[in-house]
């Protein structure tokens, strides 16, 4: 609980950044609390990448709202720009997809960005399989953004 403050804070870099999240500024810390508190409290992973007492990366896998989809949970992720390529993200991954199969989901899907190659690859790597993609699912700047939907399977 005491990290959520800097967790918050690197989710406003990477959404500063306008291409990789599909916000562009981190909520409110007041709802980045409520948020992140309802996952711990309820066994749902939130995992932190820190570097000395600074948070760097995050991963969360949420669940699902409605009874008929509450053996899935979705993935998000992010990483501070001066922490990327260095295998962090695989870790948090890793870490997030073994709590996720601990606290009983049989799956785990996401979305990313078309164009975001690398957190494909990542994705890839660690067994998500590409199962659609929403055209124009995102309009940055005046551009439009396709979205590709992704899963895995925890069994």
């Amino acid at each position: 609980m005491a990290d959520i403050e800097g967790a918050r804070h690197c989710v406003d870099v990477v959404a500063r950044e306008r291409a990789y999240l599909s916000f562009l500024e981190a909520p409110p810390l007041q709802d980045s609390v409520g948020f992140w508190s309802a996952l711990i409290e309820k066994g749902y992973p939130f995992i932190l990448a820190v570097d000395g007492e600074t948070v760097v990366g995050w991963c969360d896998v949420r669940p699902e709202p409605r009874p008929v989809f509450s053996h899935i949970g979705t993935f998000g992720m992010g990483l501070l720009p001066a922490y990327r390529g260095a295998s962090i993200g695989s870790r948090l991954m890793e870490a997030a997809l073994t709590a996720s199969r601990a606290r009983g989901l049989e799956r785990v899907e996401l979305a990313v960005f078309a164009d975001n190659l690398r957190a494909r690859r990542l994705y890839e790597r660690m067994g998500f399989i590409a199962e659609g993609r929403r055209p124009k699912r995102a309009k940055f700047d005046g551009l439009y953004r396709d979205e590709i939907l992704m899963g895995r399977d925890l069994a």
